[in-house]
């Protein structure tokens, strides 16, 4: 993939988004430890002639996390991204801890927004302070600690693969290891190991934490795009209560229920499913793209 990483400045904050391929645009918001440089899914939509747009959300790779000092303001500081490339109509696709952004942005800018797209994505309050997963969290992935410890685990990651995606499994997935066998490639092993090289969580993960909480119902209930709802049955990172919600909440939307062995649900021998019902869902609405 030929990825364009380049910087956007406005008033001293700066938004550093990346640009893949020609065509249809579609507006990712990625997932938590993550950046612009973001690759699940990706290969199948260039090749199906669209192109993607990734801005790095608020404290995220280099956009200053000033940007995320609330959900409203971060997704008018993308609303300016959009302006300065000229683009008027996208695809909006929000990734598991970018749910929040593309729900509050699809809610808030329905003029630019011709489908929403969310893939196991966090539509209401998800990590608690009684949850030992947000516990542990607050230690590993403080902003002056997080980069020794995704240099420790990518480290082990290189040296020990399968060690490492057998230690990691259970964060993305309900599976027993027993039943991991059927559903999983061989090729899932190696997109961990790149993952977890690319993975960062700078301010943004703990921006997150603090923006889950500025979506509420009414933000679901007013996106009036076409929206399709993806969630692996066996999600182990974010519940099924999640997408259940989105579905009831949004009058045009359509639930997606994916055989996917996790959370990653561009992993796995069922993964080719993901990638036909999200391009057949976009191929359905490229009339509104001008």
């Amino acid at each position: 993939m030929e990825r364009r990483i380049e910087k956007f400045s406005i008033n001293g904050l700066t938004l550093e988004y990346s640009i893949i391929g020609e065509g249809e645009p579609i507006f990712v918001m990625h997932g938590g430890h993550s950046n612009c440089k973001e690759e699940f899914g990706y290969k199948a939509l260039l090749e199906k002639g669209f192109s993607i747009i990734t801005p790095s959300r608020a404290g995220y790779g280099g956009t200053s996390r000033e940007i995320g000092k609330s959900l409203n303001t971060a997704c008018e500081h993308y609303m300016k991204l959009l302006n300065h490339l000229n683009i008027k109509r996208v695809h909006l696709v929000a990734i598991s801890a970018g749910g929040p952004s593309g729900i509050y942005f699809a809610s808030k800018y329905p003029e630019v927004v011709c489908s929403l797209t969310l893939q196991s994505a966090v539509t209401k309050e998800w990590l608690t302070p009684k949850d030992k997963e947000l516990k542990a969290a607050r230690v590993l992935f403080r902003p002056n600690t997080e980069k020794y410890t995704w240099k420790l685990i990518s480290f082990m990651n290189n040296i020990f693969p399968q060690f490492i995606f057998n230690q990691m499994f259970p964060l993305f997935s309900k599976l027993t290891h027993d039943e991991e066998k059927e559903m999983v490639s061989k090729e899932d092993v190696e997109a961990i190991r790149k993952m977890n090289n690319r993975q960062r969580s700078g301010y943004g993960f703990f921006i997150d934490l603090v923006q889950i909480n500025d979506v509420s119902t009414e933000n679901l209930q007013a996106i009036s795009c076409p929206t399709l709802i993806m969630h692996s049955k066996h999600d182990g990172s974010v519940p099924l209560e999640h997408p259940y919600l989105a579905h009831e909440s949004i009058p045009t939307s359509r639930l997606c229920l994916l055989d996917t062995w996790g959370h990653l649900i561009w992993l796995g021998k069922s993964s080719k499913e993901t990638d036909e019902f999200l391009i057949k869902f976009l191929k359905a609405h490229t009339f509104c793209i001008a």
